[in-house]
């Protein structure tokens, strides 16, 4: 397992000082216990009461709250999930077209028996690998790239994994050029012929198009504590009200929380989190990820071809029906 999977101390959160603080304590009382110094008391009642901060806390988090959970440089990613949950990964590069994506990545996976194709948005852990990354953010030739890989999957009888982590795709003038609004289309429309089950997950940020590009599954399933919206919080306040202060407000008005999409049948499915968030047990939450793989694929596997698509399809001509389900933004 790589080290990026191990748990560490997570960086602290603005709702999160009283636990920070916490915490602080629990590890200074863990250093000063010795063979001399029975203080296993005092250790296990101040975890006690962590836990119960934290259950306090995480159980009534706000829709921006849950926003920045899901962006929390130690929460985990794609790549993390592919170290620690899978047997076996073989990457596949290109897009036979300009070039091979860093933001996106795809290969055949294994966990068990049971093989698959992963696609998924890859943000990176380092600031190197981020900047590499452009922090999620695709290129046109990384959702070509995807598509390539699934048409491929498709061929080889696989069902395919998807990951979702991105702010949306990227929108430098480049990308403009070489077609991106024409290649996230036409991921759409294509995955919606495929005839191998297709399972996708939230695993962070959920945004926009950029998700969308290899987000039509037939399961969606979202983190706990991840986001999924047509448009960031920060871009949709700037738009309605021109204040980037508002951005906990539409937040809110976005109903962009796993909670309140699973209640609108936006998506299948919540995949729970360890307490305090993915970022806090890394490894129970990759453990829990390959779990429920497993479910998802299993699930799908016998259900007839034609059928796996004509429900896709219906799927996602119903979800619109929302009507008086949002606040009203003023």
């Amino acid at each position: 397992m790589s080290s990026e999977t191990q748990s560490r101390e997570p960086a602290g959160l603005p709702f999160e000082r009283d636990i920070q603080e916490m915490e602080r304590k629990l590890a200074d009382l863990e250093m000063q216990a010795g063979d001399d110094l029975d203080i296993s008391a005092e250790v296990d009642a101040l975890r006690g009461k962590l836990r119960e901060k934290l259950a306090e806390t995480y159980s009534g988090l706000s829709a921006w709250d849950q926003v920045t959970v899901a962006r929390h440089p130690d929460r985990p990613v794609t790549t993390d999930y592919i170290n620690g949950a899978f047997d076996e990964f073989v990457e596949l590069h290109g897009d036979k077209v300009f070039g091979d994506d860093p933001a996106i990545v795809t290969g055949f996976a294994r966990i068990g028996d049971r093989r698959f194709l992963l696609v998924g948005h890859r943000k990176g852990k380092s600031t190197k690998a981020r900047l590499r990354c452009n922090f999620g953010c695709a290129h046109p030739e990384g959702y070509r790239k995807a598509l390539r890989k699934m048409q491929l999957a498709e061929r080889l009888g696989l069902p395919i994994v998807t990951m979702i982590n991105t702010p949306g795709a990227y929108p430098g003038i480049g990308a403009e050029e070489r077609g991106q609004a024409a290649a996230i289309a036409e991921n759409i429309i294509r995955m919606f012929e495929l005839r191998v089950p297709i399972v996708a997950y939230v695993i962070g940020e959920g945004g926009s198009g950029g998700a969308l590009g290899i987000g039509i599954a037939d399961s969606v399933q979202m983190l706990e504590y991840s986001y999924y919206s047509v448009i960031s919080p920060e871009g949709c306040a700037a738009i309605l009200w021109k204040d980037g202060a508002r951005s906990p407000e539409a937040a809110e008005a976005l109903g962009l929380t796993a909670s309140k999409l699973a209640e609108l049948g936006v998506i299948d499915g919540v995949v729970g989190e360890p307490l305090g968030g993915a970022h806090r047990d890394t490894d129970r939450m990759i453990a829990d990820m390959r779990s429920s793989i497993e479910d998802q694929l299993a699930a799908l596997e016998a259900v007839p071809r034609d059928e796996l698509v004509a429900r896709r399809r219906e799927k996602f001509r119903h979800l619109g029906a929302i009507e008086g389900r949002f606040p009203v933004l003023g």
